[in-house]
């Protein structure tokens, strides 16, 4: 089972990065927006590659 320290090592960043991507669309018609997005999308991505390559080095 999954424990508590690591569901909030994945939980926070992917939901940050969800807000950030929420703030970039709103602003999308701005460079900022635009650049908020990104690095929303690199989070949430981040996120998932990291836990992709823990289970692959088991």
């Amino acid at each position: 089972m999954i424990s508590m320290s690591t569901f909030h090592a994945m939980l926070v960043p992917i939901l940050a990065g969800m807000i950030l991507l929420a703030v970039g669309f709103n602003f999308r018609d701005k460079n900022a927006g635009v650049f908020t997005m990104w690095i929303g999308m690199l989070s949430i991505l981040a996120t998932v590659v990291i836990k992709i390559l823990a289970k692959l080095n088991e």
